[in-house]
């Protein structure tokens, strides 16, 4: 059984900074495609950031792009979400995710899920 488990989340100032990680066990995870969602309350889930196996293709949001870095670590099979400069709109819960089909933006192209990880950013 193919697991998610993200942590990292918090409370911060806006402006500043907080590192997620997602820690994957269970199943053979070769060639999987990896991203991060986020959902506000009463909003839906939206695309953050994806990286593929090899971690050389990774694809942001436009509304953190140039702020949020996304990476990962094969070896220890865990993948990591920097997030900067962070904004009272980013607040919202943290989904990791993880694919065996394709490395996309909808989360429709996802197959695992982690049970998600809460960011508060105070103004």
């Amino acid at each position: 059984q193919v697991q998610l488990v993200e942590s990292g989340g918090g409370l911060v100032q806006a402006g500043g900074s907080l590192r997620l990680s997602c820690a994957r066990s269970g199943g053979t995870f070769s060639n999987v495609a990896m991203g991060w969602f986020r959902q506000a309350p009463g909003k839906e889930r939206e695309f953050v950031a994806a990286i593929a196996w090899g971690g050389s293709i990774t694809y942001y949001g436009d509304s953190v792009k140039g702020r949020f870095t996304i990476s990962r670590d094969n070896d220890r099979k865990t993948m990591y979400l920097q997030m900067n400069s962070l904004k009272p709109e980013d607040t919202a819960v943290y989904y990791c995710s993880a694919s065996r089909r394709r490395l996309g933006r909808d989360f429709s192209d996802y197959d695992y899920w982690g049970q998600g990880t809460q960011v508060t950013v105070s103004s």
